[in-house]
């Protein structure tokens, strides 16, 4: 079940490497079996989202992008509902992700959202 277009709309893509670091380095993270989320605040009130998996998780960039897709997916099923305005968020890709079962995924960015006291 994905989440009507209108609502992934109210997602923004976060595109610029300075804005990945910005959040890394001043924001807070959480870890799960399948995904890191990290989180800061942004200045414009939007939910801004990002994604990023490092060769360290899996040197094939075939399975990099795939696992880039499982983030998107759980991202536009959870987030526009699931999560405050005025955050930027980025989900990380970990070994894991590749294969664990889809709702596992979900419920992952479910438990680090309560966790990181940010789920709506």
């Amino acid at each position: 079940m994905h989440a009507s277009k209108e609502q992934q709309d109210s997602l923004i893509q976060i595109k610029k490497r300075s804005d990945f670091l910005t959040i890394q380095n001043k924001g807070r993270k959480w870890v799960s079996h399948g995904l890191i989320v990290q989180v800061a605040e942004n200045e414009n009130g939007h939910k801004r989202i990002g994604y990023t998996v490092s060769k360290k998780v899996d040197k094939s960039a075939v399975k990099r992008n795939r696992i880039k897709r499982r983030l998107r997916a759980v991202a536009a099923d959870i987030l526009p509902t699931g999560a405050k305005d005025g955050q930027d968020y980025i989900l990380v890709g970990r070994p894991q992700t590749l294969i664990r079962p889809y709702e596992t995924l979900c419920n992952d960015l479910r438990w680090c959202l309560r966790k990181l006291e940010l789920d709506a």
